[in-house]
């Protein structure tokens, strides 16, 4: 929706607070391997595979979406992934998948507390970032959020859930929570997924930004920690394909209008921001 004042002019649009995030689409190098490591490691379940493309998830909708080429170049210097959040219902369904990342030796590369949500970090086997979280109640959530994490404590994560046998498989609460991407410049980033598309931001700091629809902490954040102006990242890399917004149907024509108002290039409700992030909107 765009909201308009009382005198009629046109305010910033907004994005429904009922939106939320449906599959992620990346580039892979090995397919088998990489169905093994979201499997074994993650605890996704394959839910099908076509050729060199697979879908996993949590036996409802698709979460991940892996399309394997064999040739392709690990992630340099440029736009593209740094992680996608799967978020988990509860604490303990976290420190479920922790326990799974132990039982398979998997390598993390850190775990925080930021407050509204703690999460680990870890890459998959082509360096594809990945955040396993768990929101804390909204109304815990502390104010002025700054995105400065504390280290989480994985012990006492870890305590929650230490009498339990080892869960092989994901809850299937399990959804995608969040995208952060890198991008070239974030004023550039706000022009597009603020002005056009209507995310709200939550959090500005001057190499990060932090939108989303509802009051959310974050559907997506953008950075430029790869440096400022960055470009899109060359054909036949791994990371990003696209990821998906889900919103209702009268969302979805709004945000298509306004991408048209924008002379911004889609097919439907498959668009690209300024570095080639592509992100396809779809009503469900």
């Amino acid at each position: 929706m765009t909201e308009t004042t009382s005198a009629g002019a046109t305010e910033a649009p907004v994005l429904p607070a009922a939106l939320r995030l449906g599959a992620v689409h990346i580039t892979v190098t090995n397919l088998d391997r990489s169905v093994a490591f979201y499997q074994d490691a993650i605890g996704l379940q394959q839910h099908s595979r076509d050729g060199d493309v697979a879908a996993l998830g949590a036996g409802g909708e698709d979460l991940l979406v892996l399309h394997e080429a064999p040739f392709a170049r690990p992630a340099g210097r440029h736009a593209g992934l740094y992680h996608f959040a799967l978020l988990h219902p509860s604490r303990e369904e976290l420190a479920r998948a922790l326990v799974r990342l132990a039982g398979t030796r998997t390598r993390i590369e850190g775990a925080s507390d930021h407050g509204i949500s703690e999460a680990i970090y870890l890459p998959d086997p082509d360096g594809n970032g990945i955040e396993l979280a768990a929101d804390r109640p909204r109304a815990a959530w502390p104010e002025g959020w700054d995105g400065r994490p504390e280290p989480l404590d994985l012990q006492a994560l870890i305590r929650l859930v230490a009498t339990e046998e080892p869960q092989r498989r994901a809850d299937p609460g399990l959804v995608v929570g969040h995208l952060h991407l890198h991008v070239g410049d974030i004023e550039r980033g706000l022009a597009f997924y603020r002005d056009i598309v209507g995310f709200e931001v939550q959090t500005l700091m001057s190499s990060a930004a932090f939108v989303s629809a509802g009051g959310y902490h974050h559907h997506l954040g953008f950075n430029i920690w790869r440096g400022p102006d960055v470009p899109p990242a060359p054909p036949g890399t791994v990371g990003l394909r696209e990821w998906t917004v889900i919103l209702p149907e009268d969302g979805l024509a709004e945000l298509l209008a306004r991408l048209d108002a924008a002379n911004v290039p889609h097919d439907g409700g498959l668009t690209a921001d300024p570095w080639g992030n592509a992100v396809r909107f779809v009503a469900g």
